[in-house]
């Protein structure tokens, strides 16, 4: 059987990593979760000064980006990968809510996305891979074999999310969570560098109506047809 580089794109809080990270694992393939890549370096960037409120100080992060360095180690106990920013495990940290207000700035960044793209295209190299984010199958794997766009309505990303923080035992507000979802769907359709769309050759999910099980069944059966099983 044929390795092959999946791209799962698409909008936040639509279950893009949950889907991505599970298929990773049935399939034995590498699992790289781009978006918190730039969660990483937002955090980076909240904890060492390059934020004022929600202003950017560009130029000290254009200086630092180079040691900003993002890799992945399996948890033994979630079978899941975490995020590391500099050997630290950050996992629990970039997926706060005051993560998730400036993250999209960052990620707007042309420099920001140079480097992030590079330490993706360079852990992707051998295939066998599965990313998800806003621009994998657009910009950082072009030519990856499974392209998959996945979207679903506002209100059901932020009332996932909503879950999601409240599960972790963190304080959170749907109205706020929702405002969030919708800020960002517009910063990354209209930023300038690699804007969030769906590729031309990409196969469109909308997940608002279906089940976990249900998307997996639909993952398999593509990822089934690409890599040749039938």
């Amino acid at each position: 059987m044929k390795k092959i580089t999946i791209a799962i794109d698409g909008f936040s809080s639509c279950g893009k990593s949950t889907m991505a990270k599970d298929l990773a694992r049935e399939v034995g393939y590498i699992y790289i979760d781009s978006g918190a890549m730039y969660r990483a370096v937002t955090l980076y960037s909240i904890e060492n000064g390059i934020f004022d409120g929600n202003d950017i100080d560009t130029e000290k992060l254009r200086k630092e980006i180079r040691n900003i360095r993002i890799s992945f180690r399996l948890n033994p106990a979630t079978g899941r990968p975490d995020t590391y920013l500099n050997d630290v495990n950050v996992e629990n940290r970039i997926r706060t809510m005051e993560v998730s207000s400036k993250v999209s700035p960052i990620s707007a960044l042309d420099f920001v996305r140079t480097e992030m793209v590079a330490q993706q295209q360079a852990m992707g190299k051998e295939k066998g891979i599965v990313m998800d984010g806003r621009d994998i199958g657009t910009t950082v794997f072009p030519e990856a074999e499974l392209k998959i766009f996945v979207t679903a309505t506002p209100e059901i990303r932020a009332q996932r999310r909503y879950d999601e923080l409240k599960a972790k035992g963190q304080e959170a507000s749907f109205d706020e969570i929702l405002e969030n979802v919708k800020q960002r769907d517009y910063i990354d359709q209209h930023r300038e560098v690699s804007p969030l769309r769906k590729a031309e050759d990409a196969l469109l999910l909308d997940n608002t109506n279906l089940t976990i099980e249900q998307q997996k069944e639909w993952l398999f059966e593509q990822f089934n047809k690409v890599s040749g099983i039938q």
